[in-house]
C-alpha cells in the first residue's frame, strides 16, 4: 500500500508474466496506467504469440471494490477489443461485484488482496527464499541383504 499507483500496476504485469502470460517478448506486457487511460491499466499477451490479449486494471485500495467498478472495466475492455480481463485489487471485493460477473460475454477474473499476495508468493515477486529445508526419507534399498 505504501508503493505508487504506478509500481502496484507495473507490479501486477510483472506477476502476470511470472505466471506464463505473454511470453519473453519486451512488449508482451504494456503498462498504460496513467490519468485518463480509459480504466485499463495495461494489456498482456495471453500466449507467446501475440494471438489474444488480457486487460488488466489494478485496484491499490483500501475499500471494497464494487459493482461499478467491475462494470467499469467490462466496458472500458470494449475499447481494446479484448474478452478476457484481470482486475486485481490490494483490497477485497464485495458480492455485487463477483454477482455481475456472470451478465457479461467477456470473460473477468477478480483477484483480492489476499490472492494476490499467495501469487506472489508462489511465483517469486517480490519475496526471496529465507530458509531451505531438506527432508529426508529412508533409502529402503540399502538396507536390503544382497550377500555382502
Amino acid at each position: 500500500m505504501e508503493c505508487s499507483p504506478t509500481f502496484f500496476e507495473r507490479l501486477v504485469l510483472k506477476l502476470l508474466s511470472a505466471m506464463g502470460y505473454g511470453g519473453a517478448i519486451p512488449e508482451a506486457g504494456q503498462h498504460l496506467g496513467r490519468s485518463g487511460d480509459g480504466g485499463i491499466d495495461g494489456i498482456i499477451n495471453e500466449d507467446k504469440l501475440g494471438l489474444d490479449i488480457i486487460c488488466i486494471q489494478a485496484k491499490r485500495w483500501k475499500d471494497t471494490v464494487g459493482r461499478p467498478v467491475v462494470q467499469g472495466f467490462a466496458g472500458s475492455m470494449e475499447s481494446h477489443r479484448a474478452r478476457k480481463g484481470v482486475l486485481i485489487t490490494t483490497s477485497t471485493f464485495s458480492r455485487d461485484a463477483y454477482d455481475i460477473l456472470n451478465r457479461f460475454e467477456r470473460k473477468i477474473v477478480l483477484i483480492d488482496g489476499k490472492q494476490l499476495a499467495q501469487l506472489m508468493i508462489d511465483h517469486n515477486i517480490g519475496v526471496s527464499e529465507a530458509h531451505t529445508y531438506m527432508i529426508k526419507r529412508i533409502d529402503s534399498d540399502f538396507f536390503t541383504d544382497d550377500g555382502e
